[in-house]
């Protein structure tokens, strides 16, 4: 999926400022490895590495890492798939003490390759400390998108979105020789920037909704859908307001 990393910084900043609460899980000490996976603009792999910490940034996007080399040139940032990494897919050469993760997993249907991938790239005892979208999450928003579609195209195009629940999410952890040492899923109202929040937000994210849709129908789709969610609880005296649900986790790689 191609992203917009310009509207990403402009428009949908909270993605990264929210992230900020998660690093102080992180908790990272001055000279630990430590892989920043889904690093985007890498505003928090840079945060990452102000603590002292060797901090190494990955994504997909090449355009995410094209701005976040333009904006922090000092950092080693590199592309790479969450779902089959290796160590030296990342510039390393020895385990990671811990691997970090922002609002990236629910982008990857293939969460067992991810998981199996962390586990690989951690040392033992290592820490995997990671917050993405939950059971529930923008469901308002999700449902609205396909009835749209469904609408201008005839067609119903479930998304690929992966938001597991807290029992999905430890099972797997624990298949892949993880100890789940804390876990939360909890509501997070997100306030939406602009007149057209929701329709921005579509415009933004909408990749796994709107896969294989041509570009006309798929603007159309995120109008409409907007239209559709005017009379719901995500929209109140003209601004918009996501139904976000985060799962967070912090997990140990256990010793072998």
């Amino acid at each position: 999926m191609k992203w917009d990393s310009s509207l990403y910084d402009r428009q949908h900043s909270f993605v990264f400022n929210f992230g900020k609460d998660l690093l102080g899980l992180l908790n990272a000490q001055a000279g630990e490895r430590i892989l920043d996976l889904g690093c985007g603009t890498a505003h928090l792999t840079q945060q990452i590495a102000e603590t002292g910490a060797i901090a190494v940034g990955m994504d997909a996007s090449a355009e995410m890492l094209q701005d976040g080399r333009r904006l922090y040139p000092t950092l080693p940032l590199y592309e790479a798939d969450a779902a089959k990494f290796s160590l030296a897919d990342v510039g390393a050469d020895v385990p990671f003490d811990e691997v970090f993760s922002n609002a990236t997993l629910h982008w990857i249907p293939n969460a067992e390759g991810v998981v199996r991938s962390v586990y690989a790239a951690l040392k033992p005892q290592g820490r995997f400390i990671a917050e993405f979208g939950g059971k529930g999450n923008v469901a308002l928003l999700r449902k609205a998108a396909r009835a749209a579609l469904l609408e201008l195209t005839g067609r119903d195009i479930p998304d690929t979105f992966y938001f597991p629940s807290p029992a999905e999410y430890a099972t797997l952890l624990e298949k892949n020789g993880f100890r789940v040492e804390a876990l939360w899923h909890f509501d997070r109202p997100t306030p939406l920037e602009g007149a057209d929040g929701a329709a921005n937000w579509l415009r933004m994210f909408g990749g796994a909704i709107f896969h294989g849709v041509e570009s006309d129908v798929r603007e159309a789709a995120c109008l409409r859908a907007q239209e559709l969610l005017r009379s719901s609880v995500l929209y109140s005296e003209g601004a918009w307001t996501a139904d976000y649900v985060r799962l967070r986790v912090v997990a140990r790689r256990m010793s072998q």
